[in-house]
């Protein structure tokens, strides 16, 4: 819906609301256009502030999700890749399946499918291999 909005034009503005503080959750959202995000379990009168927040374009993001935007890496990472996609990007050279990965970062293998999606953008490669090797070529370089 958020990305309709955007993709229209339209003046109205998304808050999400969810039941989870992590990045997969508040990424997808803000990629889709969301101003702000919000915990399901806020009280009314956050809420009632975080509306009022969105409606004037301003962004507005509950305590426990702001932590975790401050914990995300800066962009000065190889490849803009984050701690937690180096982290995939590193098991994956490893020939680890995405259930391994998952397994091994205690993550859901639908989230260690999202990062793979951003590692193959982000570095503009079209397979894990693909990944893998400029991985590897990255990694005598630094």
């Amino acid at each position: 819906m958020a990305q309709e909005i955007r993709r229209k034009n339209l003046s109205t503005q998304v808050l999400a609301f969810g039941d989870f503080a992590d990045r997969y959750h508040v990424q997808v959202m803000m990629e889709a256009g969301a101003v702000g995000y919000m915990l399901k379990s806020e009280t009314p009168e956050a809420i009632v502030t975080a509306i009022r927040t969105a409606a004037k374009g301003k962004r507005y993001f509950s305590m426990p999700v702001v932590e975790e935007l401050i914990a995300w890496e800066p962009k000065d990472r190889p490849g803009n890749l984050t701690r937690r996609e180096l982290e995939v990007l590193q098991l994956l050279t490893k020939g680890l399946t995405n259930k391994e990965i998952a397994s091994r970062l205690q993550l859901t293998e639908r989230t260690v499918e999202f990062h793979v999606s951003n590692i193959l953008r982000k570095l503009h490669v079209s397979s894990r291999l693909e990944a893998a090797l400029w991985a590897k070529d990255h990694s005598r370089s630094s």
